[in-house]
């Protein structure tokens, strides 16, 4: 770890372009500006380990959650039936109002 002595209005330039500096002490309590670009995101530690955690349960995907989603999904031949069923229908559909308009 780098530690580094600053007085008020100082900075710490953080690679080419993200700048930190204080800008004001009072007792135990410093408070910094941080100036980067937009592409550059700039958490308080904290809220970063929120972020963090909530992104590790968002993709803990459990085994038996997985299998149930797998049974629950349709087969292949279901899949083809379906669509061979919907087609016939529209078809179908198709042809009763040619039928009917023609009458």
């Amino acid at each position: 770890m780098l530690v580094l002595s600053r007085k008020i209005n100082q900075s710490i330039m953080v690679g080419d372009d993200v700048e930190i500096m204080i800008v004001d002490i009072k007792q135990d309590q410093v408070k910094i500006g941080i100036m980067a670009p937009k592409q550059v995101k700039v958490y308080r530690k904290e809220i970063f380990e929120e972020i963090k955690a909530a992104n590790i349960e968002a993709q803990n995907i459990k085994p038996s959650n997985l299998e149930e989603l797998l049974k629950r999904a349709p087969k292949k031949q279901e899949n083809e039936n379906f669509e061979k069923n919907n087609k016939k229908d529209i078809l179908k559909e198709e042809n009763d109002r040619e039928n009917k308009d023609k009458n």
